[in-house]
């Protein structure tokens, strides 16, 4: 029996150039003696291949992503928080993905919804010219990279739309780098860029709209310090439709008088696996990866995520939820899938074990595995306030691993390991401080059917994001962003509209 298969394709040549050839990499030499290959070394360092034939979207955008160090905020395997084309799905499943590929706007979307500076351009709304500054921009530093969506029979090439990143720029030829992320199929090759440009001028037959390019960069501060969408969890797309449609036709319906009765409406119809949706961000490591001293990368991050929280709890709007939490009883807080627990070691048990379960390399099921104790300290280094660190010994079967949490330090305390854990006077994150988070992040809008205009005005006040410090604010609105992103996907309104949501 035959069987039939393709190893690669020839380049057709001219037009592009190999990038390994003797010409492609005289141009190479060339480019960097002029300066304008300095986002090329980033690029190379992250290059991958698109894992399915219709992924070089979800590639060429978790190639730039990796390459920006943006932090996902969100699990890849085992403990590594890393971009992925699996962690890519929030705008588009990932199936439909792999049958049809993915649009311009959706691209756009989910690199929006990945925490990334976008500016995104169709070649209906740009010019050739305006492309070429970009791409010598984008070239001439590494803070930022320029993605190309472009029909490839401009390049006498098999196939049709494709994503790939532009490497780099040789001013005096004109010419693009292409890092075709298809590697099975073409090498990296120089390409005119007036033919890439025509390239890109080209009408995508589904959705009707023209090809373009975009400019993904850093943001000035990574959002997602804190608090996160469980974007990868089944349960994204229902929750987020319950907050965002149905919550709103709750306030017009319900007779609501007070900020307690708003708080209860909204949490007490909570879709059954709504525990799965926002969740605090715990960073975990093994006891015997160093000692109890703290890098200064985690020390800062930490500091960061201590001030989210204490900004957090210092909210009109926390009063009012933590009051709610405080009469719901442990058959309704079992309800809202939350960790409300004010007992700290209770809390990081339960994470020392998923802690100790993802170290292991594993997942799913915590099975099998007990924290048997936990020990609070708070850590102060260089004169730096206090950071606290909770140890916990887990078993699992015959292994024992000892885990360390890293949580948003103490206000004052005393090192108790070996004491009572209430003589610490600490704030960490629970779900009287998650729920407000959502909370603010849900859209003005959604308090407008409240009849009672005192209450109104109240609730107005109490979610207003102008208000807010710095940081906090930064932090919801990534949250309201990565909302309102969801719902343009699911109104099929990302390819008509290519701004990021502006709050």
């Amino acid at each position: 029996m035959a069987m039939v298969g393709l190893y690669r394709r020839v380049l057709p040549s001219p037009p592009a150039i190999d990038f390994a050839s003797s010409e492609g990499k005289k141009l190479f030499i060339e480019a960097i003696q002029s300066g304008t290959m300095e986002g090329f070394y980033r690029l190379i360092s992250y290059f991958q291949t698109q894992s399915e034939p219709a992924y070089c979207g979800l590639a060429t955008l978790s190639m730039v992503l990796n390459a920006l160090s943006i932090d996902p905020g969100r699990k890849w395997k085992g403990p590594w928080r890393w971009f992925d084309e699996s962690m890519l799905d929030c705008c588009e499943p990932l199936e439909k993905v792999k049958e049809k590929g993915i649009s311009f706007g959706k691209l756009v979307c989910l690199a929006h919804c990945a925490g990334a500076k976008v500016e995104a351009f169709r070649t209906n709304q740009s010019t050739i010219d305006d492309f070429r500054k970009y791409v010598v921009r984008c070239s001439t530093s590494d803070d930022c990279h320029v993605i190309s969506s472009y029909h490839r029979g401009a390049f006498k090439q098999t196939g049709s739309g494709h994503f790939s990143p532009i490497g780099g720029y040789h001013a005096e030829k004109d010419m693009a780098l292409i890092l075709d992320v298809a590697r099975f199929k073409y090498p990296p090759h120089w390409v005119p860029l007036t033919l890439l440009w025509e390239a890109m001028d080209n009408v995508d037959g589904t959705t009707g709209q023209h090809r373009g390019f975009m400019l993904i960069s850093r943001p000035h501060r990574e959002p997602g310090l804190l608090y996160t969408l469980s974007c990868k969890h089944e349960s994204w797309v229902g929750i987020a439709k319950y907050l965002m449609d149905d919550v709103p036709l709750l306030m017009k319906s319900e007779d609501v008088k007070d900020v307690k009765k708003v708080v209860s409406v909204v949490f007490t119809s909570l879709p059954s696996n709504f525990g799965e949706f926002i969740k605090w961000i715990a960073e975990v490591r093994r006891r015997e990866d160093g000692n109890q001293n703290l890098s200064p990368e985690e020390n800062g991050r930490l500091a960061l995520k201590e001030e989210v929280l204490k900004q957090v709890q210092e909210t009109a709007l926390f009063k009012h939820v933590a009051a709610f939490l405080s009469t719901v009883n442990s058959c309704c807080r079992n309800t809202l899938g939350l960790s409300i627990e004010s007992n700290l070691p209770d809390i990081v048990a339960r994470v020392c074990c998923q802690g100790a379960e993802i170290l292991d390399g594993k997942s799913g099921s915590l099975e099998g595995y007990c924290c048997q104790e936990t020990c609070v300290k708070c850590l102060k280094a260089n004169g730096d306030k206090p950071v606290t660190l909770v140890s916990g010994t887990v078993v699992n079967g015959n292994s024992e691993q000892g885990i360390d949490v890293l949580v948003p330090s103490c206000q004052t305390c005393q090192t108790c390991c070996g004491s009572t854990p209430n003589n610490c006077v600490a704030i960490y994150p629970a779900g009287n401080d998650v729920l407000t988070a959502l909370l603010l992040a849900l859209p003005p809008e959604t308090w407008y059917g409240i009849k009672d205009e005192k209450l109104l005005k109240e609730m107005h006040t109490l979610v207003d994001t102008k208000n807010l410090p710095t940081l906090l604010q930064e932090e919801v609105l990534h949250l309201r962003r990565q909302l309102h992103l969801l719902k343009k996907c699911q109104e099929n309104k990302v390819d008509e509209d290519l701004a990021a949501p502006l709050f």
